[in-house]
């Protein structure tokens, strides 16, 4: 399934933040394919060096890189789809402060389950997946636009956000188990995903403002 728009509600303002998240995302990515595989050794996140106290700024940087043109490309699509009406609500100042926290807060999830880990870890899915966590809390029954692929059929359909949301975030917690039993398993970095969207899904009320909640004619 790949999400490709709420249908249920529009923002009530420009999803300005959003915009320049993703723009910020691009623009990294463009430095990356410039500057080649050191520039991401340089800025991605060693679990293990941060573990020891090395390399702290990591934690934001590698919240920007990403492995390849696949892995920004889902990220910035999943970012599109909920992180405009989480904006909308949380406003231009409260947004970014979320969505940042999100990202730590995720990528120290996995250094907590992972401290030894010399893999680089990168990419802004801990903080989509708080996005996501929040999307969850504010607009369960929101329809989101999705395209359906069951073997060779494509069709575009209407999945309510708690479906859609729900087994994402567990196909990302089995993964996690999955990967915790068999330690050689590597290359995503899932309890980031678990953590960000717990993140996410715990902190939303307290980053939302009350009149737009309202504007919006959600319940306070």
């Amino acid at each position: 399934m790949i999400p490709i728009g709420d249908a249920s509600r529009r923002p009530l303002r420009l999803p300005i933040i959003t915009a320049l998240i993703i723009a910020v995302n691009a623009l990294v990515f463009l430095l990356e394919l410039a500057n080649g595989p050191a520039f991401v050794l340089r800025w991605a996140l060693v679990p293990a060096a941060v573990a020891a106290g090395y390399d702290w700024i990591t934690i934001l940087t590698a919240m920007f890189l990403h492995a390849g043109w696949l892995h920004v490309l889902g990220n910035m699509v999943f970012l599109w789809v909920f992180g405009p009406e989480i904006e909308d609500v949380m406003g231009r100042v409260r947004f970014p402060v979320f969505y940042l926290l999100g990202g730590v807060l995720a990528f120290l999830a996995q250094i907590v389950v992972d401290p030894t880990s010399t893999v680089p870890t990168l990419g802004a899915s801990g903080a989509i997946a708080a996005v996501m966590g929040a999307f969850l809390i504010t607009y369960p029954r929101d329809q989101i636009r999705t395209v359906l692929f069951i073997f060779f059929f494509v069709t575009v359909t209407f999945v309510p956000a708690v479906v859609l949301v729900g087994l994402w975030f567990l196909t990302q917690l089995f993964s996690e188990v999955g990967a915790v039993m068999d330690r050689q398993v590597g290359g995503v970095a899932f309890m980031a995903h678990v953590g960000g969207f717990l993140v996410g899904a715990a902190t939303a009320r307290f980053f939302e403002i009350g009149e737009r909640r309202a504007a919006q004619g959600l319940r306070m």
